[in-house]
């Protein structure tokens, strides 16, 4: 939404930020449509801060909204919105004047600086200049009194509403034509607009002759820059380098700057040489960092005796260093002049080094926050660690006994005695010992490697397991056992065994149970039987015995199998 704003100096184009404040555009447009602001004076010029208008008495007082435009003085002044914030960053911003408490009126301003930080949070900005910078150019160069008011008048003529998304309250009407100026508006001015100003009223002939001068030397400059010597005839040499002749061909930069800089700080200093040869030209510019310093130099070090010269020192003339941005845009590097041509890329600058230093704010603050939080987790976790570790060492003590002699080492008791069993019990005494020197480190590191201890005393079972069942099944196949180891271990294995070898033992055991009573019986009634029956009832009974630790070995066998499976 664009409004085009006519002055005596020249046209602007305004863009408003309707979706941002909705309410403080509608103010400004039904103001526009009611050509409220026609012949309204720039009352107040800051160089490099505002251009304010706005208020038709031209006094700076005055002003109605246009709520109090059309239902009384009581309605002067709104509440304007103020979120979301926008700030005062760029110079061709328009902002509502505001009077305390968010309350804006009629009178509004244009920024002529950047960084205009005291404006913020006390004033609305509404919108934003996009065509018509060099008119913000003149109005910064607008001439002022002590009051910041201008000596000739500069005035509103005429607002152009180009797009109007708002619809007109009610008891509002638009006038049909641009009304005439009355004497009421044109009463606070000083000179006119179109007024021709006669610059030698009232001067005497000394200063009407140095007004001449100044005409010749601009005059002058002008022929320099038409030919290409200067990049502008308005641009002027610096008041902070001095030119230094009559030099002696040994004297150095370093000299110079060493005799220069008693006066002040020297940024640099260069004594010009030829480009062939090297040799000294015999001059020399001497760049201050202060002014002062500049002219205190420039009267004390004239006609002094240096390497047996005696120098001449002057304010240079040259601009052969100052890069000239343009026609209106000032220097390079000089705060006080502000490229007015410019503006949309500037602000896209200032926005994009806003989004920058934002960012970088919110990580500086997401870090700061982030290393708070560190330090206090960290001392929780230092209280719990002691604790954790204090809890570890009483349970430790209490149940290191309880530990070590209610767990068997392995499974069978013929493992005891075996080389296996001192292994795993070397290694538990190891792993144990280990445990005891690092409880008083560490308590993490402790509860690990007790936990690892657990694990390795687990893996060493089933391995000794393992062994042992291969050890007693080669025993089982080579029959170097006794009958009576055979019989204990067959009870043994029997204890082992599944349900169904249990069974199927415990028939055969029967069986031959009661062979044996049998074989028993018989024995006893028949004593008197023959050498060969006897041998023959023996050499069965021993057949049967082998066939049973047969099928016993196999079962186990396969067991084994299932287990390593």
């Amino acid at each position: 939404m664009s409004v085009v704003i006519e002055t005596t100096i020249g046209d602007m184009t305004v863009d408003l930020f309707t979706e941002e404040r909705p309410l403080a555009c509608l103010n400004f447009l039904k103001l526009c449509k009611l050509k409220y602001y026609n012949y309204n004076l720039f009352h107040t010029i800051e160089q490099g801060f505002i251009a304010q208008t706005g208020d038709p008495t031209g006094s700076g007082d005055g002003g109605d909204s246009i709520f109090g435009v059309l239902q009384g003085p009581q309605k002067r002044f709104f509440q304007a919105e103020n979120l979301p914030k926008i700030y005062h960053k760029n110079a061709g911003l328009i902002s509502l004047v505001g009077a305390g408490k968010h309350l804006v009126g009629s009178q509004f301003f244009f920024t002529l600086g950047e960084d205009l930080e005291s404006l913020d949070g006390q004033h609305c900005v509404i919108g934003e200049v996009v065509e018509g910078s060099e008119i913000l150019r003149k109005l910064n160069e607008a001439i002022v009194d002590d009051k910041f008011r201008p000596y000739q008048d500069i005035r509103i003529t005429h607002t152009v509403i180009l797009d109007d998304p708002y619809a007109d309250p009610r008891s509002f009407r638009e006038p049909s034509r641009s009304p005439s100026p009355t004497p009421e508006r044109l009463k606070n001015g000083r000179i006119a607009a179109d007024e021709d100003i006669d610059d030698t009223d009232g001067k005497t002939m000394e200063e009407i002759q140095e007004m001449l001068a100044e005409r010749e030397a601009k005059a002058r400059a002008t022929i320099l820059e038409i030919v290409g010597d200067l990049p502008d005839a308005e641009m002027a040499p610096p008041e902070n380098v001095l030119f230094v002749c009559k030099l002696n061909p040994v004297t150095t930069d370093d000299d110079l700057e060493i005799i220069f800089s008693r006066f002040g700080k020297v940024k640099t200093c260069e004594v010009i040489r030829d480009r062939k040869s090297g040799d000294s030209l015999q001059y020399a510019f001497v760049e201050f960092d202060e002014k002062k310093a500049c002219e205190a130099a420039f009267f004390k070090m004239d006609n002094v005796l240096i390497d047996d010269r005696r120098i001449h020192v002057d304010f240079s003339q040259s601009v052969a260093k100052i890069k000239w941005r343009g026609k209106g845009r000032g220097v390079e590097g000089d705060s006080r002049s502000l490229d007015f041509n410019n503006l949309r890329s500037s602000k896209r600058e200032n926005q994009d080094t806003r989004n920058q230093t934002s960012g970088r704010r919110r990580r500086v603050e997401y870090s700061r926050d982030r290393r708070r939080t560190r330090s206090r987790s960290r001392k929780r976790r230092e209280i719990s660690s002691v604790e954790r570790m204090k809890a570890g060492e009483e349970y430790h003590h209490k149940h290191e006994n309880r530990k070590r002699f209610s767990r068997p080492l392995s499974r069978s008791n013929d493992c005891k005695g075996s080389s296996y069993g001192e292994y795993s019990r070397e290694r538990q005494a190891g792993y144990s010992g280990k445990y005891h020197t690092s409880k008083e480190g560490n308590g993490k590191q402790a509860l690990h490697k007790r936990d690892k201890n657990t694990h390795a005393r687990r893996t060493y079972e089933k391995r000794l397991s393992r062994k042992a069942g291969q050890r007693n099944l080669e025993r089982h196949q080579r029959g170097v056992h006794s009958k009576e180891s055979k019989e204990k271990k067959s009870r043994k294995y029997k204890k082992k065994s599944s349900p169904s070898s249990s069974s199927s033992s415990s028939s055969e055991s029967s069986s031959e149970t009661e062979t044996s009573s049998e074989s028993d019986s018989s024995s006893s009634s028949d004593d008197t039987s023959s050498t060969s029956s006897s041998v023959t009832s023996s050499s069965a009974e021993e057949h049967k015995k082998k066939k049973v630790i047969r099928m016993k070995a196999q079962n186990k066998k396969h067991e084994i199998e299932k287990h390593r499976k």
